[in-house]
């Protein structure tokens, strides 16, 4: 039961895996079988939303956490009994996978950037006029909502035309709010347009990659996590089963290696995106017309795009894509941490990732971050004023809550004030405060207007220090932790290293690196 359970949640990250490919092959099927192109879903997400300028293009694809089809039915049961992933309840419906594809004018390389699924960031489509969370529950929230007859962002609830509704109407009305919410969340935290949307749920994934099967991929080491994702690899290169590659995209934990992280499993979606591709051009699938047909009645079943997306416009990138070159990024973060709810989250700095997706992005398609050496020991700077990154930050835990002074310490000693001492208070206190010593004003300031409180000069602090006493009122530091209100667009961003995304031992990716991997072989990950 146990193990079951754990398999549920695991699968989550199987969303979007071969997203990219799905992109070639919806256009590829498409052009052999003109006709059947009516039975994809077709969405009003990105009605009268601002387009790129120019012929560049952003597709967004998200891979839904869903165990069912685009139509709100189950999934066969041989299906989930493969995926180990539960029955078509056990889903949240969170985006769990988000990667942007930009297309350059003219048929350049392809960069596919992966935005890691537990971003903290401020979500779209939520009912509260502040509403944070993982980037990822943009789409579960606004989806539930309308499930529960609340309505969506935007429009006036109406339990009773909802109660009335049949289900699959219902379903696609929910699905339809949770793609508004998750594409102006993502538009919002990276301050690009969103040119046209890919949706693929969990089942369309592992259809496609049964019929390109055997997959082959590349370990830089032995890896087991048999308790969790069933994972068991040897270093080197191997070829799996679709089943098997179930856990070699879902593995983020090793007995023997604590570093292991959910970023570590990005960069496995991404080296399965790669061999997916490489197995296509070996394997013939795109000439062969059973498996077109086949993969499209996948698409029919599991896939939604936008209404805008043109396929005969479309199809020139997909036929070409195969044999496209393409770069896939994983976007850094600046740490991790627990809320208060015991959610563990990404922290990131919001002035450095729309830097390095701007220069992704941008006009010149060779534009891309500066590459140096790899120093995954060093964090990066996180943007703020040099007065208040030569400040220590002490913390005091005075909210009766165990570990909340380090969790603290650990969301704002990241570049904005270096670490300073962290202590537990005698007794507990209802209100968070700030003192600070000589040199420490702007330091101060800034961080009591972040969290409304008063900032007081006081002698008992020592110089060039910032002591926060977090009261019981320490949910406060739930709603803006990590210094990234929209306010935090003035900051400057932090400079970042590129690193390869196959970099093993002292070489491997930190999660402050921006990790690259190229679609020009087989990738040997962690």
């Amino acid at each position: 039961m146990h193990r079951n359970h754990r398999m549920v949640a695991g699968a989550k990250v199987l969303a979007a895996l071969v997203s990219l490919v799905v992109v070639a092959v919806i256009g590829i099927a498409w052009h052999t079988y003109r006709s059947a192109s009516a039975g994809i879903t077709k969405s009003e997400a990105l009605a009268g939303e601002p387009a790129s300028t120019g012929s560049d293009q952003n597709i967004l694809i998200m891979g839904l956490d869903s165990r069912r089809d685009q139509h709100g039915q189950p999934l066969p049961p041989d299906i989930y009994d493969a995926l180990h992933a539960g029955n078509e309840d056990s889903a949240d419906g969170d985006s769990d996978a988000l990667i942007v594809v930009h297309l350059p004018a003219g048929g350049g390389p392809a960069t596919a950037i992966s935005i890691p699924r537990d971003d903290y960031v401020d979500l779209a489509g939520c009912p509260t006029s502040d509403c944070r969370g993982k980037i990822k529950e943009a789409y579960s929230y606004a989806y539930q909502r309308v499930m529960a007859g609340h309505g969506s962002a935007g429009s006036q609830p109406n339990p009773t035309v909802l109660q009335g509704q049949d289900a699959t109407a219902k379903e696609q009305a929910a699905r339809e709010a949770g793609r508004k919410a998750e594409i102006s969340t993502v538009k919002s935290l990276l301050q690009i347009p969103i040119d046209h949307f890919i949706e693929v749920t969990l089942a369309g994934f592992f259809q496609l990659a049964r019929v390109v099967e055997p997959i082959t991929v590349c370990l830089s080491a032995d890896t087991s996590d048999r308790y969790y994702s069933g994972a068991d690899f040897h270093k080197g290169v191997q070829q799996i089963s679709a089943t098997q590659a179930l856990a070699f995209v879902r593995q983020r934990r090793d007995p023997d290696d604590a570093a292991f992280t959910d970023l570590d499993r990005s960069r496995r979606q991404q080296a399965f995106i790669v061999s997916v591709v490489s197995a296509m051009r070996r394997g013939g699938t795109l000439s062969d017309p059973a498996k077109l047909h086949a993969l499209l009645g996948v698409a029919k079943q599991n896939v939604a795009v936008d209404a805008g997306f043109d396929f005969d416009e479309f199809i020139r990138n997909a036929l070409a894509f195969p044999n496209r070159p393409v770069t896939l990024y994983t976007l850094p973060v600046t740490g991790f941490g627990q809320l208060s709810n015991g959610a563990y989250v990404n922290f990131i700095d919001i002035p450095t990732i729309r830097s390095i997706v701007h220069n992704l992005v941008g006009a010149d398609s060779s534009a891309t971050p500066s590459t140096s050496s790899p120093t995954p020991a060093a964090q990066p700077d996180s943007g703020a004023q040099s007065t208040t990154g030569a400040v220590a930050l002490d913390v005091v835990n005075a909210s009766g809550r165990q570990g909340e002074a380090a969790n603290v310490q650990m969301l704002l000693a990241t570049g904005k004030f270096s670490e300073g001492k962290v202590s537990t208070a005698d007794s507990t206190t209802e209100t968070s405060t700030i003192a600070y010593g000589a040199g420490a004003k702007v330091a101060a300031t800034e961080l009591a207007d972040q969290y409304d409180i008063t900032a007081t000069a006081s002698d008992s602090v020592d110089r060039n220090t910032v002591r926060l006493t977090v009261g019981t009122d320490y949910s406060r530091f739930d709603q803006t932790r990590g210094f990234t209100p929209e306010s935090s667009t003035t900051t400057a961003a932090a400079p970042v290293t590129t690193v390869p995304a196959t970099g093993t031992g002292t070489q491997q990716p930190a999660v402050t690196n921006l990790s690259r991997m190229t679609a020009d072989g087989i990738p040997c990950v962690k």
